[in-house]
């Protein structure tokens, strides 16, 4: 579980409160019902508008992956290729039909039952591909949902604002009281502007890099079997997949499981 969204957002936060409290005010002055309401009422209800009710629900329950980040390490889908293309080299390609039962991951597993049933390389590697194709785009919903949060929240912070102060100039005749009026006026912009770049823009850029991640968990995969098909030797096969991720995501070459050498 990758916790980068979650202590970078309690981080940003932090930081709100500790600025309010060396300019020695009080988080109870920002945290006003009216304003909040507004803020995170329209901006949802005007992204909800700008789409489709499956683009909502669909942004919303892609929340918790955004928040787990889980992701499986580019090593592990190696040395599970590696020993893929191991067990094909000595039992034949139709053994990979067993491990297609036993695997969890359908885009793995649809790929195995294919290669055992003997599908032209070329038809697996078209098949495989649109279904990245397809998972590529369907990610890009959610985090182009939130992305456009982050778009409108600013801007109804500011309505807010504008509503307020007419309330305001209503109240002329109270000077007294126009100080904390104003100070409340702006409580709204400053929630669109807060809600924007602590919440809705991170959030999108989140789940747009899970999906970049998926993506290339998935590409490794889709090369890894084709591979295997073809017939191609363990441990150069090995090398290879280790040749399309970058360094840092990879172990030192020493410290890598020996069914990757």
């Amino acid at each position: 579980m990758d916790l980068a969204i979650i202590v970078g957002v309690v981080l940003a936060f932090g930081a709100l409160f500790a600025m309010l409290t060396l300019e020695g005010s009080h988080l109870t002055a920002i945290l006003l019902p009216a304003p909040m309401i507004l803020v995170f009422g329209a901006t949802i209800a005007v992204g909800l508008a700008g789409g489709t009710m499956k683009d909502f629900i669909q942004a919303f329950k892609a929340v918790p992956k955004a928040i787990k980040g889980k992701v499986v390490p580019p090593q592990e889908v190696i040395d599970k290729v590696v020993s893929m293309a191991e067990k094909a080299r000595s039992e034949g390609l139709l053994a990979l039909d067993q491990e297609a039962t036993e695997t969890e991951d359908p885009f793995l597993r649809r790929a195995l039952q294919n290669i055992a049933d003997g599908t032209d390389g070329d038809e697996l590697r078209m098949m495989l591909e649109d279904e990245i194709a397809t998972k590529s785009q369907e990610d890009r919903i959610a985090s182009k949902f939130f992305q456009s949060l982050g778009g409108y929240a600013p801007t109804v912070g500011i309505i807010g604002t504008v509503v307020s102060l007419t309330h305001v100039l209503e109240n002329l005749s109270t000077p007294e009281h126009l100080g904390p009026m104003i100070a409340a006026a702006f409580v709204a912009t400053l929630w669109g502007l807060l809600s924007a770049n602590f919440l809705w823009l991170p959030l999108a850029a989140r789940l747009r890099r899970i999906s970049e991640l998926e993506v290339d968990r998935m590409t490794l995969l889709m090369e890894g079997m084709l591979a295997v098909q073809a017939g191609s030797q363990p441990r150069l096969l090995g090398e290879r997949l280790r040749a399309m991720v970058p360094a840092r995501d990879l172990p030192p070459v020493d410290s890598a499981p020996a069914a990757a050498a």
